[in-house]
């Protein structure tokens, strides 16, 4: 079979079936990356967890349910080509008197090992999820599934000991008999001795889990939020803690834009804001950070090299779509360089962060070639904005999309959305800008093309915007090189020149 030109050639795919208490999910990733793409991604809701907690066994309608996904699961693999299949089985599997009978015919349908997963175990992948997704993380991880919440504190690269408490959603449900007020009193007892969250003062509480990607996703709705990516949506503590007691409170399904939550996990949204509740109580985090990062991405991550892991994400991934959607992507390196120059001589601060996004933006500067002309701006800006991307949050991700759209529309806000402007500060805006008319300028000279950039530097010289042509290259020059020369220098209030040496 032909390799798609539009995938990187990396061998086989690689693919994790999570088998977790509330529902089955594979997902399929193009290669094993320090930034894997997943190519395909199927759940299943089977319920696995549901009466564990009472009965001590896994129900037989889930356990059909589940064996059905995994056989589905298991030919899509073989149809796929994947080359290594992981299974990994959670809280339901490992505390049902059933569990391991049911493992073991899990084994068999997908004809690999199952890592049965302790509470110690699944909190350290989930962990090593963030830690992969979250550029710089530090404060405590929180992964709420069906069955049971892990715990695990993360600073850098390090991550304490986890621990795990039986509080998933449908163990809430079924140890309560449905009951809120029993169910906080479950809570409440759980958690009140946890050191974890004696830790969590000020930092941040990483929340993993689909229920509370649920809860996420409602608020961000019911907000009118701009950017529909979840992965990076941050709350304030206080506004979380508000949210939490609504959902406690309103019945689920009067809640304002309720359908945007799948009808399945509805029942589960006042537990997971209960939980959730009681660690802001308890903790007194700063904020939540909504993560689509878990315990398989934590796999994968466990998987690299160590040298890998080392690697930023982002930029491995703005590489990525650089080599795969650019004209030049030498040329996209070179734009790195280029804007080095100009930016350690223009006078504009720029800390470590807005440096590594700049060198992000710089690499997907020329994603949207292909589009028409009168589009680029617009298809590059949704592009780059909704990417899969991880190591990077909103304000990074509106950054990166508003420079590429000034890149290709100049500094016209006219056709901009007002709403993605809103998830960057001042400064970064000014980045944005300033960036986008640099790129004008490198493109118009380069014309997207390798070795010309290295010949013709940009920097501020005594006052003024000086960009050096080569006597060779003095064609390349003109009014609208100048012009955008000058657009330039009026965004940093310099005298803007193009100079033949």
């Amino acid at each position: 079979m032909q390799d798609a030109p539009g995938r990187l050639v990396a061998g086989a795919p690689i693919a994790v079936i999570d088998i977790g208490s509330n529902s089955v999910r594979l997902v399929v990733y193009e290669k094993l990356s320090r930034s894997p793409t997943p190519i395909f991604n199927e759940k299943a809701s089977c319920g696995l967890g549901r009466d564990v907690a009472t009965t001590g066994r896994l129900n037989a309608d889930a356990v059909q349910k589940a064996l059905v996904a995994l056989r589905r699961f298991r030919a899509l693999c073989d149809q796929m080509g994947v080359g290594k299949l992981y299974v990994l089985a959670t809280a339901a599997a490992r505390d049902a008197e059933n569990g391991e009978a049911f493992v073991a015919e899990c084994a068999a349908i997908c004809r690999t090992e199952v890592q049965l997963l302790s509470g110690k175990r699944e909190a350290q992948l989930s962990a090593l999820g963030i830690l992969s997704g979250v550029h710089k993380a530090n404060g405590v991880v929180g992964d709420l599934g069906g069955g049971s919440l892990e715990l695990a504190d993360l600073h850098g690269q390090k991550i304490g000991p986890g621990v795990t408490f039986p509080l998933g959603g449908l163990a809430l449900q079924d140890a309560s008999a449905r009951s809120l007020k029993k169910a906080d009193k479950i809570v409440k007892d759980a958690l009140a001795k946890d050191r974890h969250l004696e830790h969590l003062k000020g930092r941040t509480f990483y929340a993993v889990g689909g229920t509370w990607r649920a809860l996420a996703r409602l608020h961000m709705f019911q907000r009118g939020y701009p950017l529909h990516v979840m992965h990076g949506y941050l709350l304030p503590a206080r506004e979380a803690l508000e949210f939490c007691r609504v959902i406690r409170r309103v019945p689920v399904d009067t809640l304002s834009r309720i359908e945007t939550v799948a009808e399945v996990r509805r029942p589960l949204l006042p537990y997971g804001a209960l939980v959730l509740e009681h660690i802001i109580r308890i903790g007194k985090p700063a904020n939540i950070f909504i993560s689509a990062q878990g315990v398989r991405e934590g796999l994968l991550y466990e998987l690299l090299p160590e040298k890998e892991r080392l690697d930023d994400p982002l930029i491995v991934a703005a590489a990525e779509l650089n080599w795969l959607r650019s004209r030049s992507p030498r040329h996209g390196v070179e734009l790195i360089n280029w804007t080095d120059a100009f930016m350690a001589s223009s006078g504009i601060e720029e800390v470590e962060e807005e440096q590594r996004l700049r060198h992000a933006a710089c690499l997907l500067s020329d994603n949207g070639w292909r589009a028409h002309p009168d589009y680029r701006g617009e298809q590059s800006l949704n592009i780059i904005a909704h990417a899969a991307f991880i190591g990077v949050d909103h304000p990074g991700r509106a950054f990166l999309a508003l420079s590429i759209f000034y890149r290709h529309v100049g500094l016209v806000d006219d056709e901009l959305s007002p709403r993605i402007r809103e998830l960057v500060s001042t400064r970064l805006l000014d980045h944005a800008r300033v960036l986008g008319a640099a790129l004008r300028v490198a493109y118009l000279i380069s014309a997207a093309m390798p070795d010309t950039l290295p010949r013709v530097p940009m920097t501020v010289e005594r006052g003024r915007l000086v960009l050096q042509l080569p006597q060779d290259l003095t064609a390349l020059g003109g009014d609208r090189i100048l012009s955008r020369l000058k657009t330039l220098g009026r965004l940093i209030g310099r005298e803007a020149v193009v100079v033949v040496v």
